[in-house]
């Protein structure tokens, strides 16, 4: 059983990773961004980043999810506080991270890039101040993003 969380800011990749490794897993791949609700998408594309309170119940939602892939599932997800990574890891045990960095300049190019994403440039700023490093005793590895896609799975597929 292979449950996997590919985390990292908005723009880093999570979601391409994430569907390569799931395929070379062959287990289950969801983006965690379509758990969503329709509030929290909103309340993004203004501009206003998510609180505690907004994540709380789309990080059950995960959870759940995970919780029910029993053969394994890849899921992309922000993850950002330890707190929100305990979540998951309550709904399954067994998970590890593959967190996606890379430099405030990539990152914002990226997101520059993308055509109709709900996230704008202007949050990656709170999402870098919110994120947490992951601890000693989350079973975890930490990539570059802006490495190939298919280089970045392979290695995350490994750990």
């Amino acid at each position: 059983m292979s449950h996997v969380v590919v985390m990292g800011v908005s723009g880093c990749g999570k979601s391409t990773v994430g569907a390569l490794l799931a395929d070379r897993l062959g287990v289950p791949f969801l983006d965690a961004d379509s758990l969503h609700p329709p509030a929290n998408l909103a309340k993004m594309a203004r501009g206003v980043p998510l609180d505690d309170a907004d994540r709380r119940p789309w990080l059950r939602l995960i959870g759940a999810a995970l919780a029910a892939a029993d053969g394994g599932a890849v899921v992309a997800c922000s993850a950002l506080r330890r707190s929100y990574r305990d979540v998951l890891r309550e709904a399954a045990p067994d998970l590890r991270f593959v967190h996606l960095v890379g430099t405030r300049e990539a990152l914002a190019a990226r997101m520059r890039s993308r055509e109709g994403h709900f996230m704008p440039v202007s949050l990656l700023d709170t999402q870098l101040a919110t994120l947490e490093p992951l601890d000693p005793d989350e079973p975890a590895v930490e990539l570059d993003c802006m490495l190939d896609p298919a280089a970045l799975a392979q290695s995350a597929a490994r750990v």
